[in-house]
């Protein structure tokens, strides 16, 4: 006699697009209709299951136009201070995990990572030297572009697990290719192991592919000769709609669904984004912490 047995199983979900605003509503849409309902651990009573899936996203051209989505939740001063968070570090000096403050930021983790036991203790042996992986990174591709080995990493086993809020991001790959004409890009990959896909996966990817920017020039730098910035690929092991988010989220969706994202997008030339970022550069030139203070954070 045949028994039935039901087997769950995350949802994968594979998603191509062009540009970045086209990617995050396409996953919008995606993980809202075919993700499963899931509870997280910071849920509150009243809150609906969050939708979730396993999703991997490729952007093949990550700063063709438009770059930039006008209805994320956030703003052109918000984009540019975290942009300016993962790429600069402008804000590494918030990490104080003894006073109970931030324990990383993906700056810290990606340009001095120095893993520890105890996070959260001043005195807890430090046994390696402190690593830039991204200067890893662009020497080892300056030197053999078609290496596997050209990535950087973000977390502890040793102290990252108990903490509140370890690290979303895990890994950053990246590998050089020549084309037909002999032009060199630099393709990359980026991990995370979860990725609130409504609030934070529009930055994260715009702050990435900057920092992807960043890479190709200090390669090309070395190597004497133009590398382009290529396609971009995101893997999510969990890409989450919050359920506290639904009521925000829905009027979205159904601008989504009724027409095409380039309605809800501007070029990163738009006079108004350009406006609000350069306002946004002159104030954190000024003060790191001006955003923050802004909101009352």
């Amino acid at each position: 006699m045949n028994t039935a047995v039901s087997v769950a199983n995350i949802p994968v979900i594979s998603i191509t697009a062009d540009c970045l605003p086209e990617a995050w509503e396409k996953a919008v849409l995606a993980v809202w209709g075919k993700g499963f309902d899931v509870k997280t651990q910071y849920d509150k009573s009243q809150d609906p299951p969050s939708k979730d899936a396993t999703v991997m996203i490729v952007v093949n051209d990550p700063f063709s136009e438009p770059r930039i989505h006008k209805n994320f939740p956030g703003g052109p001063e918000e984009l540019e201070s975290y942009r300016q968070e993962v790429v600069e570090g402008i804000h590494d000096h918030w990490i104080d995990p003894a006073a109970g403050k931030w324990t990383y930021t993906y700056h810290e983790r990606l340009f001095s990572y120095c893993p520890v036991e105890d996070i959260r203790n001043p005195a807890s042996p430090k046994p390696f030297r402190k690593i830039d992986q991204i200067q890893y990174i662009i020497d080892y591709l300056s030197q053999a572009g078609h290496s596997r080995r050209a990535q950087a990493i973000t977390w502890m086993p040793t102290a990252d697990p108990p903490t509140d809020d370890p690290p979303c991001l895990q890994r950053i790959w990246c590998r050089l290719l020549a084309g037909e004409a002999g032009e060199l890009s630099l393709n990359m990959n980026t991990h995370w192991r979860s990725r609130d896909l409504y609030k934070a996966w529009f930055m994260n990817v715009y702050a990435l592919t900057d920092l992807q920017k960043k890479i190709a020039d200090g390669i090309a730098a070395k190597r004497g000769e133009p590398v382009k910035v290529g396609r971009y690929v995101d893997i999510s092991d969990s890409l989450h709609i919050y359920g506290s988010y639904f009521d925000e989220v829905e009027p979205e969706i159904e601008k989504m669904r009724r027409s095409p994202f380039t309605e809800r997008s501007w070029q990163s030339t738009h006079p108004a984004f350009e406006m609000m970022t350069t306002e946004a550069r002159e104030k954190l030139a000024q003060d790191p912490d001006w955003y923050a203070k802004a909101r009352g954070d």
